[in-house]
C-alpha cells in the first residue's frame, strides 16, 4: 500500500467524518452536520464523554469476549444501532437502503426516519433481515401518521420510534442561509401526495424549506394523550425519543411505553440543551428498570459506547457517523464506521476487564473530577 493509499484508510470514525465530508455538496453537509444556535450543545454531545473517566479492572480473563445484548427482549449483535436521520440521498444515490443493508451485516438495530428518501417498502425488500425500528412524526392530518403505522407493521417493522421533542424544528443558521431544501430528483419517500413528499422545496421564499414544511404540516399542538391514540391504533411496542428530564419520565411511563431514547436531536433543537450523556443518569434513576433506556448523541468512539453503558443505557445509536460513512462508500462505508465502533468497543472491554456488557458496572465510570488533586 502507497502512502497515499494509507492515508485514505479510514482508523476512525474521525478519519470516515473527514472522507465523508469531502465529497458533499455544501448545502447537504451543513444540513447533517449543523445544530442549533452557536452549536455549543453539539460540541458538549462529544465533550462531555470527553469529561468522563474509566476506572479499569485488571487480572480478569477476557480471552473470550460476547458483545451481544438483548433490545426489546430481541438478541442484537452489538449494544449501537443506527439512529434515525433523515434524506440519506443527499450523501449517497443508495440512501437509506445501504445504510439498513450495513447494519443487517452487523446485526445493529437501524431506525428508518420518517423523512427518508427511501420507503418503507424499499427498505424491508433491500435489508429483509436486519432488526428495523420506525421513527415517526405525528402529523396534523393523523391519517397520514396513521397510514405509516400500518405500513410499517404490515412489513415487519418491530417497533415505533415517536420523536417528541419536534413539535418544530430548531434555529439552524447553516439552514437558513443556505435556503435548504430537497433537490428535483428527490422526494420524502414513504409519501404519494405532494404536499408531504414534495414539500420540502418551493414552500416559502427564504429561509430553509425543511422548517417551513415542519411547521406547516406537524401537528404542534400534540400533547400526552397523542401516545393513546397511537397505542389505540398500533400493537408494536413505542419508544419515545428526545426525552431529558426526569419529570417527562413520569409522564410517559403512565403510558406503559417499551423505551425512552435520551436524546436532544442531535443538538439540532435549542442551543443551551444538556449532553444527552450529562441528561442519561438522571433518566436512567427516575425509570428505575420500569423501561429500556437507550442514548443518541456524540457518540464516536466504542469507548464512548462503553461510558453510556456504565451509566445505564441498554444501547446507544449515533445518525452522523453512518451519514460519513454513507457518503464516502455507500453501504460498505457504512459498515466501515460499524466496524470500526465494534473493535473499539471490543478492546475497550478487554482492556477494563469486562468479557460481556454484564460486566460493565457503573462504577466503572467517573466524571473527571473524581481525580481532582485535594
Amino acid at each position: 500500500m502507497s502512502r497515499e493509499e494509507g492515508l485514505a484508510t479510514p482508523v476512525c470514525v474521525r478519519d470516515v467524518e473527514r472522507l465523508g465530508t469531502q465529497l458533499l455538496p455544501r448545502a447537504s453537509l451543513d444540513y447533517y452536520r449543523s445544530g442549533a444556535g452557536e452549536e455549543q450543545t453539539l460540541r458538549n454531545n462529544r465533550e462531555a464523554f470527553r469529561r468522563l473517566r474509566i476506572r479499569p479492572r485488571v487480572l480478569r480473563d477476557v480471552s473470550i469476549r460476547d458483545l451481544t445484548t438483548t433490545a426489546l427482549r430481541k438478541k442484537v449483535a452489538v449494544p449501537f444501532g443506527i439512529a434515525p436521520t433523515a434524506m440519506h440521498r443527499l450523501a449517497h444515490p443508495d440512501g437509506e437502503v445501504a445504510v439498513a443493508r450495513a447494519a443487517e451485516r452487523m446485526g445493529a438495530v437501524f431506525i428508518l426516519s420518517t423523512l427518508s428518501t427511501s420507503s418503507l417498502e424499499e427498505i424491508a425488500e433491500g435489508a429483509p433481515r436486519a432488526t428495523k425500528w420506525f421513527q415517526l412524526y405525528i402529523y396534523k392530518n393523523r391519517s397520514v401518521t396513521q397510514n405509516l403505522v400500518m405500513r410499517a407493521e404490515r412489513l415487519g417493522y418491530e417497533a415505533l420510534v415517536l420523536t417528541v421533542d419536534a413539535p418544530l424544528f430548531g434555529i439552524r443558521w447553516a439552514d437558513a442561509r443556505n435556503k435548504f431544501h430537497l433537490p428535483p430528483h428527490l422526494k420524502l419517500a414513504n409519501f404519494t401526495e405532494p404536499e408531504e413528499s414534495d414539500g420540502v422545496r418551493d414552500r416559502s421564499d427564504k429561509g430553509s424549506q425543511l422548517q417551513a414544511y415542519v411547521t406547516d404540516l406537524f401537528d404542534q399542538s400534540l400533547t400526552w394523550d397523542g401516545i393513546s391514540w397511537l397505542k389505540s391504533i398500533t400493537k408494536l411496542p413505542i419508544i419515545l425519543k428526545g426525552i431529558l428530564t426526569k419529570e417527562d419520565v413520569e409522564e410517559a411511563l403512565k403510558y406503559d411505553i417499551s423505551g425512552i431514547i435520551v436524546s436532544n436531536h442531535g443538538a439540532r433543537q435549542v442551543d443551551g440543551f444538556p449532553a444527552t450523556i450529562e441528561a442519561l443518569p438522571e433518566i436512567v434513576q427516575a425509570v428505575d428498570g420500569r423501561c429500556e433506556v437507550y442514548l443518541d448523541g456524540g457518540v464516536t468512539q466504542g469507548t464512548d459506547v462503553f461510558k453510556a453503558l456504565a451509566l445505564g443505557a441498554r444501547m446507544v445509536f449515533f445518525g452522523r457517523p453512518a451519514l460519513w460513512g454513507l457518503a464516502y462508500n455507500g453501504e460498505d462505508g457504512v459498515k466501515t464506521v460499524l466496524d470500526i465502533l465494534r473493535n473499539e468497543f471490543d478492546l475497550t472491554l478487554a482492556l477494563t476487564g469486562c468479557a460481556s456488557i454484564g460486566d460493565i458496572k457503573k462504577e466503572m465510570v467517573v466524571p473527571a473530577s473524581y481525580y481532582s488533586l485535594l
